[in-house]
C-alpha cells in the first residue's frame, strides 16, 4: 500500500472517530438546564467577592508568550534534528547554520524592542 494512502486512511479513521464522538455526546448526552445558579461564577466554593472581579491581562504578555512558544518549539525541533543527523553531512551544516542564525535574529530582534524589560517592570 502507499504510503500517503495508508496516512490519508489513518487520517479519515481519526476523523470519523472524533465525529461521531461528537456526534454521540449531543445525541446521546446529559442537556442540563441553564439556572441561575449553574450560570454564577465559580470561585473556589465560595460566593464571589466582585462581580468582575476578572482584571485584564496586559497586552505585553502575549507577546511574550508568543516569543516563549517560538523559541520553545524550536528548541524541540533542535534537539530532534540533533538526534536525526546521523551521518552528519555539508547539507545538514548548513540547515543547522540556517536554523541557529534565526534564532539569533529573533532573539536580537526580542533584545532591541525591549520585550523583556517591559514585562519585568
Amino acid at each position: 500500500m502507499n504510503g500517503y494512502l495508508a496516512f490519508l486512511l489513518y487520517l479519515l479513521a481519526i476523523l470519523g472517530f472524533v465525529a461521531v464522538t461528537l456526534w454521540m455526546n449531543s445525541v446521546l448526552g446529559p442537556k442540563p438546564e441553564p439556572t441561575e445558579l449553574k450560570l454564577e461564577p465559580f470561585e473556589c466554593g465560595a460566593t464571589p467577592v466582585e462581580q468582575s472581579n476578572v482584571k485584564a491581562v496586559p497586552v505585553k504578555y502575549y507577546a511574550l508568550a508568543v516569543v516563549f512558544i517560538l523559541f520553545d518549539l524550536e528548541t524541540v525541533f533542535l534537539i530532534i534534528w540533533a538526534l536525526a543527523a546521523q551521518p552528519l553531512t555539508g547539507a545538514l551544516v548548513a540547515a543547522f547554520a540556517v536554523f541557529t542564525v534565526l534564532l539569533v535574529v529573533i532573539m536580537l530582534y526580542v533584545w532591541r524592542t525591549g520585550l523583556l524589560e517591559e514585562v519585568t517592570q
